[in-house]
């Protein structure tokens, strides 16, 4: 059925699609019609971070920014939900249009800005939630919060997120807040773990439950980039790490309508890329530390990719937009 209407979706705005799309969801699961939707075949259940994960496919962080659809959302089988990004205070993000597709190469670019309501707004979401699934919740820095005062931002995030969260995800690799990407490098990103681990500690004493944090990081970075962070997860003991968030690489998009548009590049395009820094990765990590694989995964062979190259879980969201929740079971049965 989505194939048979997703013309006509892509014949208007797709911010506007987007919540639409959203609201949909939500009239389905209160009008109780979710029983009728397709769900995933039986899949072999996955421990990652000390979680049992239901299936390996997840719904990346963005789709659900300030966590009101997760109950609309789980109707959909996913083995666990990210919601986020979000910060500590509320941000409308950068002015519209900051969303478009390239449907010639499967891809979408965004530059949302880390649009959304306040952690606040986001715990109330998910208190009223009834969700008992696994649920991510990605933490961000406000835009105008200094570059050199970010890590007092993700720790606020992370004493507020904490008792509600399964696993805190860090975003320290979307390339549309200004200098957020700097935070990959080694020193900042060493003082910002550093920090991350101390609260995860104290907060795990204070609460008696042990939530993990996993590391968001982008496809652009060298090897050299990469065995660094590598070695910083190694060092700081964190959870898991996310491989990889958009792409501002252009490559293989040049000449197509919207290519030139600002933002973060998502979909097809950013497959092989992420894959690439997926197998880097876990060269460097062993079996030390978890990987979940995110970026381009458009059919059940695309997550296959990520599982191969070190990956223990995947998540999606491009994908969801071109193929809708058929991908969900695609992915299942191709990792079994």
């Amino acid at each position: 059925m989505y194939r048979a209407i997703r013309p006509l979706l892509f014949c208007l705005d797709p911010e506007r699609i987007h919540h639409m799309t959203l609201q949909a969801l939500q009239a389905v699961h209160q009008s109780g019609l979710c029983r009728l939707i397709p769900q995933p075949q039986p899949c072999q259940q996955r421990t990652v971070m000390g979680l049992n994960f239901p299936n390996p496919v997840g719904l990346a962080a963005g789709m659900d920014k300030n966590g009101a659809y997760i109950d609309a959302l789980a109707n959909l089988g996913f083995g666990f939900i990210e919601v986020g990004t979000i910060t500590p205070r509320p941000q409308p993000g950068n002015p519209r249009p900051r969303l478009f597709r390239l449907p010639q190469a499967t891809g979408i670019i965004n530059r949302f800005g880390f649009n959304n309501d306040g952690v606040e707004a986001l715990i109330e979401n998910v208190k009223n939630s009834t969700y008992d699934g696994i649920l991510g919740i990605n933490i961000g820095k406000n835009f105008d919060t200094p570059i050199e005062r970010a890590v007092d931002d993700y720790l606020i995030c992370l004493r507020q997120v904490y008792v509600h969260a399964s696993y805190v995800a860090v975003n320290i690799s979307s390339p549309n807040t200004k200098n957020l990407r700097q935070l990959q490098d080694r020193e900042a990103l060493a003082g910002l773990l550093a920090a991350l681990k101390q609260e995860q500690t104290r907060l795990s004493d204070t609460h008696g439950k042990y939530v993990p944090i996993a590391l968001k990081i982008a496809p652009d970075l060298s090897a050299e980039q990469v065995i660094e962070i590598a070695d910083l997860l190694l060092t700081h003991s964190i959870d898991a790490v996310i491989a990889t968030n958009t792409t501002l690489s252009r490559e293989g998009v040049k000449g197509l309508p919207n290519a030139e548009e600002a933002g973060g590049l998502s979909g097809s395009p950013v497959r092989l890329q992420s894959t690439v820094v997926i197998r880097q990765l876990s060269q460097a990590l062993g079996r030390e530390i978890p990987i979940i694989g995110v970026g381009g995964i458009l059919q059940g062979k695309d997550a296959s990719e990520k599982i191969e190259a070190g990956a223990s879980l995947v998540q999606v969201y491009s994908g969801l937009v071109y193929r809708g929740p058929a991908l969900i079971r695609e992915i299942c049965k191709a990792l079994g």
